[in-house]
This record gives C-alpha cells, sequence and structure tokens, in this order.
C-alpha cells in the first residue's frame, strides 16, 4: 500500500464532504479525476456516519472515489505502517466552513457548557450569562483565559480584543479591562454591572464578528 496520493476519511470527513465542505469536496473532485489518487474509507467510519446520519451509508456507496476499508487486525496495522494521512474534521473547522456567525455561536455554546461544569465557581457562570444575555457582546467571539472572557471581533487567533472582564474571586469586585490581564479600567459589584461597563467602552458602530484574525480579516 502506498501513500503517495492517498488519504483515509474518519465519520466527520464523510460528514463534511455529504455537507459539500470546500476542502474535501476539492479533495474527492481531484480523486476522481486522477487514477493515481484513492480515497480510503474504514467501514468503521463509515458505521459510525450512518448511526449520526441515517441513510448516509447509501449515499456514501454511491460515491465512485471512495474505497471501502474492512480493516482486520493486520489490515489497521498495515494502513497504520503506511504513514496514510487520516482527515478529521472538528466540530470547529465545520464551524468555521460555514462562516463566522456559526463560530461565534459555537463559541457561546462551549462557553455555556464549561460554566455549567463549573459549579465550584459560580461567579463565572454569572458572568457567561450575563454576557450572553447581552447583545453586542452576543455577537462576538467569546474566549476565556484563566477564567477572564474576551471578547473579539474576528473570529481566527489571534483575536482582535474589544473587551475583557474577570469574574468575581472570593467575593471580590468584576474586573472589567480593554484585554484579559490587562489594565483594570472598571470594578463592579455585579456580572451584570460589568457587562454594563463593558458595553459602553465597545467601539461605535461595532458590528458582529467577521471571519480573520487580528492581524489579517478574509
Amino acid at each position: 500500500m502506498t501513500s503517495a496520493g492517498t488519504v483515509v476519511l474518519d465519520h466527520t470527513a464523510l460528514a463534511a464532504l455529504a455537507a459539500g465542505n470546500r476542502f474535501l469536496s476539492y479533495v474527492y473532485d481531484t480523486t476522481h479525476q486522477s487514477p493515481q489518487r484513492r480515497i480510503l474509507v474504514p467501514t468503521s467510519c463509515l458505521a459510525q456516519a450512518e448511526r449520526d446520519r441515517p441513510g448516509s451509508a447509501d449515499y456514501f456507496a454511491s460515491l465512485e472515489a471512495l474505497t471501502f476499508l474492512d480493516l482486520d487486525l493486520a489490515a489497521a496495522s498495515a494502513v497504520g505502517r503506511a504513514g496514510l494521512p487520516f482527515l478529521h474534521v472538528s466540530e470547529r473547522a465545520e464551524a468555521h466552513e460555514r462562516g463566522p456567525a456559526s463560530v461565534v455561536e459555537l463559541q457561546w455554546r462551549t462557553m455555556r457548557e464549561e460554566a455549567a461544569e463549573a459549579p465550584d465557581f459560580p461567579a463565572f457562570g454569572e458572568l457567561v450569562e450575563a454576557a450572553h444575555a447581552d447583545p453586542k457582546l452576543r455577537q462576538l467571539c467569546v474566549f476565556s483565559s484563566h477564567w477572564t472572557l474576551g471578547f473579539s471581533s474576528c473570529t481566527g487567533f489571534p483575536f482582535r480584543v474589544e473587551a475583557a472582564i474577570a469574574p468575581s474571586r472570593n467575593g471580590g469586585p468584576y474586573l472589567v479591562m480593554e484585554h484579559p490581564h490587562s489594565i483594570v479600567f472598571g470594578e463592579t459589584a455585579t456580572a451584570e454591572e460589568a457587562v454594563a461597563a463593558a458595553v459602553s467602552r465597545l467601539p461605535t458602530g461595532l458590528g458582529p464578528a467577521v471571519a480573520g484574525t487580528a492581524d489579517r480579516d478574509e
């Protein structure tokens, strides 16, 4: 088995291919047009794709450029030794493919889930929920650094941070900053007050987060 021109798709890559992911569509089209290229799909990954999206296995079976592998131990070892590149598509990568609004939605959902998993730090959860409730902050790409929330007007790293808020610790105040762990310009007693203070310092006319980084917009 040669690795030249050969890739392996897992179930996440299959789902992205079916959804029209541009990179995977390019991989498929070039493979379909070249006999020197191969796309391998382990049947276990096909089974997971079918489990995630019932009926998708029949669709993938109709794609002529896909070669399905029923991997026993020996075959799995051979694939591993061949050093074939495995294509995996993360939820964040899929969000970037859909656009900045999807990235922002994913970041907020992830942040709220993290807050829910930190019951011993209720001030962090209160801050996340207060920030999410504000439409001006909710349209920005949220991230955290040592429990401090940052709000970026772009979805890629390095972020273009427009405001940051540190949660109350040990009964202390919420801290409003320009950037995480930078000079504090405001202290408040509640998460809602901290959010209001941060929003008041946002640039006039700031819109939803855009694709790109602080160095370059796409």
